[in-house]
C-alpha cells in the first residue's frame, strides 16, 4: 500500500528545472529584439538587403580610420596607413 501512494506522490510533483526552459526561450527572444533594435536605431537596413550597395566610414580624420564598401553580396574593407598613394590616372573634370 505504501508504493502505491509513493507513485502518486511522485507524479504530482513538479520539475524543479522546467522553469529554466522558459527563462532561456525568453533570453534568445531578447537578444532578438536587442540586435533589431541596433540595427534600426544605427540606420544601416541597407546593410541587410542583398541588392544594396553601401559605404561606411569609420572614425573619419583618425588614423585608424577605416573605409567600409559593400557592393550588392562583396564586401571590401580599406583600413587607413601612412603610406601616400601614387600612380597614373585620367582627368575627370575640374572644381
Amino acid at each position: 500500500m505504501r508504493k502505491v501512494r509513493r507513485r502518486i506522490i511522485l507524479e504530482d510533483e513538479e520539475d524543479p528545472l522546467g522553469g529554466v526552459a522558459n527563462l532561456f526561450d525568453a533570453a534568445m527572444v531578447f537578444a532578438v529584439a536587442l540586435l533589431v533594435a541596433l540595427v534600426v536605431s544605427y540606420n544601416v537596413p541597407e546593410l541587410l538587403d542583398a541588392d544594396a550597395s553601401v559605404t561606411v566610414v569609420k572614425n573619419p580624420g583618425d588614423p585608424n580610420m577605416q573605409i567600409i564598401i559593400k557592393d550588392k553580396e562583396t564586401i571590401k574593407v580599406m583600413n587607413m596607413t601612412e603610406q601616400i598613394m601614387g600612380g597614373q590616372g585620367n582627368k575627370i573634370g575640374t572644381a
